[in-house]
């Protein structure tokens, strides 16, 4: 086998044909390589490599046309066929001499994530499995190949041949779309040879080895019926007849159906088994959030899915299947509109888009619309929108935490004193945790509504009345719970005496001033811009150890100790932290005389023991901003994080079932335009240039030489 591997791998390279596919592939991949990654900054190559894929159908041909071809033409595989060389080893040689110059061609392009890498972070788990998919494909398409080429003596005939079986295996999902978009039993023995769909699967940032599987039993199966068609040849030389033994056809039978059986079998395995999500973001793998929700889940819950199985969008199936392969109770099922269309009418009456979700238990139901499982940025400059975002796993969670709950909570949330408004990105958080708000004007009732599971006080510029500030006692009394964000103002007590008598109720004040931080590495900016410690409780969940939250312009608290009222706090300053008094005429941020010394507690959440079985509860943040979608932005999500467990806690969550959503926005590749077409230059022309020349020159050579 090795005599037969060294004679084929130096034939390519004693030809042109080795040095044009080097040079072809080395062009088209530094081509798009220049254009995405080294131009348009992205971090992956992935979307280079899927785009190169098509490349393949032509330079593999070209490559493995004469593998076994070219010798039955000029009769020279009766010599080989003769030989007491095995078959296998004889096919295992000139196999593995064309994959090796693939290998070559492959290993250029390996180097392109640590030319990136010099100029920004990158993904490289994302970018090794996109190219570890392109290689397998590479291989089985050169198994085909090899395969076609042992079928005919014309190398024409056996690159327009294999040209023709590789864009067959390219564009079979198209060919079963068109054949029936639900799917019979015509598509799924067609969809055998659909190699693209597993393809895309690892290209966009998965390591799934039901397709790794796929792609070597694709090969294994592809060489054995290589060495049968030789097999065949080999007997005819001998006995000087072709005749189809048993033997062969029994073999292939068997080979056939090992393969068919071990892919299947692999199908069945829970996909946490078979999926690995190698994205930097960890687009497709469930938080311990959704893990924990499918843990503790004891009722069937139905997700219907308004596609054909063939059809339904990739990413939301990978999450889907993650879903099913967590909890027995989670039944996935697809509902094709085109071939059911009754069926989604019975929980809406409204148009919904295609891979639109229906989420049913015993209890209700609710629908996930296709729309909001993608988020995008619109440039209305250009008229242009990007994908920045994958909300799938939130939204399932979400809707299953909801068909499975006893009852749905309400917030109310306060006006008339100018309050701020719950931006879209925390109003969302309430809808995750499946929340409803309502808004309540203490003006206007008698009192705060029975079935509010809270109240959320946010940041009043203007103080409420005496009788409002009753009302909120009066609620706090029957156990109620509220959430607080204060506006900055020099003497709280004296601008909002009124809301005071709320935080006398907890035995809590605010201290004067404003707080300003001293230690650099606990402030952004500037000392207003607090990055306070996060204390470890059930509020501070996925943020305590880990994260930043960020709080401009905070105040300190300051409480009585009492025995029926216990006050934790959550976020707390430096020891080098001061309170400015007199802001207007502040020459420092340090302490001057007049500032109180910290450290400060800046958020507390106080709890007052009421009876045996109630209790009235106050999370207090003294930040305006703290809630807004300019200071969560700063922190990715943690102040959103923050509130998420904090409406948790309040509506007997215990933990928040809100995920957020998971950004596709990973960091830009800044490369300026001299070094970038530099960079283009070298792959798309001088490379491949040189190799040709080299090839050229060589062929030359040879051809010299033997005359």
């Amino acid at each position: 086998m090795l005599a037969i591997y060294k004679r084929e791998f130096r034939a390519y390279f004693h030809s042109m044909t080795g040095w044009l596919f080097l040079a072809a592939n080395l062009f088209l991949s530094g081509l798009y390589f220049f254009a995405l990654n080294l131009r348009y900054g992205y971090a992956s190559i992935a979307n280079t490599m899927y785009n190169i894929v098509f490349l393949l159908l032509i330079t593999v041909p070209i490559l493995t046309m004469r593998m076994l071809s070219e010798e039955r033409r000029q009769k020279t595989d009766q010599l080989i066929l003769t030989a007491p060389v095995s078959v296998g080893k004889i096919v295992a040689g000139k196999y593995l001499s064309a994959v090796t110059v693939f290998t070559i061609s492959t290993g250029m392009i390996c180097v392109y994530p640590l030319i990136l890498s010099a100029f920004g972070t990158v993904p490289f788990g994302e970018s090794y499995t996109a190219i570890l998919a392109y290689y397998l494909y590479g291989c089985a398409c050169i198994a085909i190949g090899m395969f076609v080429s042992s079928l005919t003596e014309s190398q024409v005939i056996a690159a327009v041949l294999s040209f023709g079986a590789l864009f067959l295996g390219y564009m079979m999902s198209s060919i079963t779309a068109l054949i029936s978009s639900t799917g019979n039993f015509l598509t799924r023995i067609l969809n055998v040879l659909d190699m693209t769909t597993l393809l895309t699967d690892m290209m966009q940032g998965t390591l799934e080895v039901k397709s790794v599987l796929y792609f070597l039993s694709f090969i294994l199966v592809f060489f054995f019926l290589t060495v049968q068609s030789i097999q065949k040849r080999r007997y005819q030389v001998s006995v000087g007849h072709l005749k189809m033994g048993a033997y062969s056809t029994g073999m292939i039978a068997v080979v056939l159906a090992a393969a068919v059986f071990l892919n299947l079998a692999v199908e069945e395995l829970p996909s946490r088994y078979t999926s690995f999500d190698v994205t930097s973001e960890r687009l497709y793998s469930l938080t311990d959030t959704t893990k924990e929700l499918l843990a503790g889940l004891e009722e069937d819950v139905n997700i219907y899915i308004l596609e054909s199985e063939e059809n339904q969008d990739t990413v939301l199936k990978q999450t889907l299947d993650k879903y099913a392969g967590l909890s027995s109770h989670i039944h996935v099922e697809y509902q094709d509109p085109v071939a059911n269309p009754g069926f989604y009418q019975q929980y809406t009456d409204g148009n919904i888009s295609m891979n639109s979700m229906i989420v049913e238990s015993d209890r209700r139901y609710t629908v996930i619309d296709y729309a909001d499982i993608y988020e995008y940025e619109y440039d209305y400059s250009s008229y242009t929108s990007t994908l920045t975002g994958y909300d799938g796993e939130g939204l399932i969670t979400s809707a299953i935490a909801y068909v499975t709950s006893d009852d749905i909570p309400t917030m109310y949330v306060l006006e008339g004193q100018d309050e701020l408004t719950l931006s879209t990105t925390f109003q969302d958080g309430l809808s995750k945790q499946n929340v409803t708000s309502e808004s309540l004007n203490l003006l206007t009732v008698d009192s705060v509504p029975e079935e509010a599971e809270g109240v959320l006080i946010l940041a009043p510029t203007a103080d409420i009345s005496t009788d409002d500030a009753q009302k909120l006692i009066d609620y706090l009394d029957a156990g109620g719970r509220i959430l607080m964000t204060t506006s900055y103002t020099d003497n709280f007590a004296e601008s909002f005496p009124n809301l005071q008598t709320v935080l006398d109720y907890f035995g809590i004040s605010i201290t004067e001033g404003l707080v300003a931080e001293n230690d650099p590495s606990m402030y952004y900016q500037q000392p207003s811009y607090l990055l306070p410690d996060v204390a470890y409780d059930t509020v501070t969940d996925g943020v305590a150890g880990g994260q930043y939250v960020f709080m401009p312009y905070a105040q300190g608290i300051t409480w009585e100790e009492s025995d029926d009222i216990a006050v934790t706090s959550l976020l707390t300053t430096s020891e080098s932290s001061v309170s400015k008094t007199n802001l207007d005429e502040a020459q420092t941020w340090e302490w001057e005389e007049g500032d109180i010394e910290g450290p400060f507690t800046v958020a507390v959440h106080a709890s007052k023991t009421l009876d045996d079985e109630n209790t009235a509860e106050l999370y207090l943040y003294t930040s305006e901003n703290l809630f807004t979608d300019s200071a969560n932005s700063m922190v990715a999500d943690a102040n959103l994080t923050l509130f998420n467990n904090t409406i948790a806690a309040m509506t007997d969550g215990g933990t928040s079932v809100s995920v957020p959503v998971k950004s596709y926005q990973a960091s830009d590749i800044m490369v300026n335009d001299g070094t970038a077409f530099l960079l283009g230059s070298v792959l798309m022309v001088i490379l491949p240039l040189a190799l040709l020349l080299f090839g050229l020159i060589r062929w030359i050579t040879s051809r010299n030489l033997n005359e």
